[in-house]
């Protein structure tokens, strides 16, 4: 079974109250689809299925291996590095998140 070595680079443990989108695409006029965050330092990018993809590459940029989604009832997370989905039940809170500018 596929697991995660990344676990100790978790520095969030809970989430947010709320979030106005994805940093990047609300700084640089974009869209989005879905919202992850950085379990690191809390950057809130967009999914893979977005057009900017900020949240792999905020990843691949800053070595921030995983996120979790912000998406209302939805509770994983995954590694980009050992490329594994998982439950990580220390992560607590719920965020509430603004319409997706794609999803329309």
């Amino acid at each position: 079974m596929a697991s995660c070595s990344h676990l100790d680079q978790i520095a969030i443990t809970e989430l947010p109250e709320s979030v106005e989108g994805c940093e990047d695409c609300l700084r640089d006029g974009g869209k989005w689809l879905h919202l992850r965050i950085c379990l690191t330092c809390g950057h809130v990018g967009c999914c893979d299925s977005s057009p900017g993809q900020h949240a792999s590459r905020h990843a691949r940029g800053d070595a921030h291996p995983l996120i979790r989604s912000l998406e209302p009832g939805e509770e994983w997370s995954f590694c980009f590095v050992d490329e594994v989905g998982l439950l990580i039940p220390e992560i607590r809170g719920q965020t509430r998140i603004p319409p997706s500018p794609l999803a329309a």
